[in-house]
């Protein structure tokens, strides 16, 4: 069996005190290997965004750990959560959230620059890979326009092109079709299946999209804060 990249261990997440207190997550267990592409499906409000967050690193749990490659994140101070975000994880919304005074191009390699302090990596080697990335997406010949003038299903795949920009490990995907017809939904599902076959990159999407399971590698679904497998699981 191959090593997990991220694996969540007793995941627990309570907002507020007391009486007022109100938990999403409890006790969750999950693990994720290299080139998987793992479809978690469950309602709005049944805690899938929740998840996401404590995995990416942009929150922490009330208990339990969340470990890359084997390394607890737990005791990290927020600057190397920061730099472990940056060099392990990218993100997927389902907002492209581009920046519209910004070329494609630009937007692709913006993770790239942002980091150039921590990796000290020309810019011209990353805008290298980002036409690559555009074009293996088949987005090279949008390079040079802004957000505005491609499709919405142009924008979320050159949002999966900036996601990739820094090589992450785990590509995290929070409802990624949720603002997407179902031509278009179906193409990013493939580009994302692909990603997992091409390059082992470890995806893992949350959605309420039934559709999902068709691409995935495996399908968890999340009800009440906990995650469950098989059909019999579904809401």
């Amino acid at each position: 069996m191959d090593s997990p990249v991220l694996e969540a261990k007793g995941l627990v997440k309570t907002y507020g005190h007391g009486k007022t207190a109100v938990g999403v997550l409890h006790g969750l267990d999950l693990c994720v290997t290299q080139g998987e592409l793992l479809a978690i499906l469950g309602p709005s409000g049944s805690g899938k965004s929740t998840l996401l967050n404590l995995l990416g690193l942009m929150d922490e749990p009330s208990a339990g750990d969340v470990l890359f490659s084997g390394r607890s994140t737990r005791r990290m101070s927020e600057a190397e959560r920061a730099a472990l975000r940056s060099a392990r994880l990218g993100f997927v919304f389902q907002f492209d959230s581009l920046l519209p005074e910004f070329s494609i191009l630009e937007n692709v390699t913006m993770p790239a620059r942002i980091a150039r302090g921590r990796t000290e990596e020309p810019i011209e080697a990353a805008e290298t890979r980002a036409l690559e990335l555009l074009g293996g997406f088949g987005l090279r010949h949008v390079r040079d326009r802004f957000p505005s003038q491609i499709s919405g299903g142009e924008r979320q795949r050159a949002a999966l092109c900036r996601s990739l920009i820094n090589r992450p490990s785990v590509l995290l995907a929070d409802e990624p079709t949720g603002n997407l017809d179902k031509h278009n939904g179906e193409l990013v599902f493939k580009d994302l299946r692909s990603l997992c076959e091409a390059h082992g990159v470890a995806v893992v999407m949350v959605t309420h999209n039934e559709a999902a399971g068709h691409y995935a590698s495996r399908v968890l679904h999340m009800l009440d804060g906990a995650l469950r497998e098989g059909p019999e699981a579904a809401p």
